[in-house]
């Protein structure tokens, strides 16, 4: 991927998963959306630096061809992707909310296993819908 669609693939992983949190926050917390939307924004911008630098280094140790990996590659690459995040993200939220470790630990928990499922549904659409796109042009050139 060029530098141009690494950027392109995280801001729409990105925007989909806020909407998808914005709207889950609504339905199932008590909590204001513009306070769980703002540490979402902040949590959003480091997930997507880490993105880039964490797929950059994957696909560099296990090749650029995204179409032949299996599950069992995808789901090593959610679980990668998730723990490196946890180490940033656990004292960042420790301060912000003023929460002791496993009380923060239990949340960013049930967030990294809805980004685990949700990394690798959408890592595995985006690679089709990609692959659709990239075949069509080479066919109309």
């Amino acid at each position: 991927m060029s530098v141009k669609e690494r950027i392109l693939h995280s801001l729409l992983f990105e925007a989909i998963a806020l909407f998808i949190l914005m709207v889950a926050a609504k339905l199932f917390t008590s909590h204001n959306p513009g306070v769980v939307g703002g540490i979402a924004i902040v949590l959003s911008l480091l997930a997507m630096a880490w993105n880039y630098v964490y797929n950059l280094g994957f696909d560099h140790i296990f090749g650029h061809d995204r179409l032949s990996r299996k599950l069992g590659m995808r789901i090593a690459h959610g679980f990668g992707f998730e723990a490196g995040l946890l180490i940033v993200t656990i004292p960042l939220l420790m301060w912000v909310l003023q929460m002791d470790f496993w009380t923060v630990f239990v949340l960013d928990l049930g967030i990294v296993i809805f980004f685990l499922v949700y990394s690798i549904i959408y890592n595995w659409a985006y690679d089709q819908v990609r692959s659709k796109i990239t075949t069509r042009k080479a066919v109309t050139s």
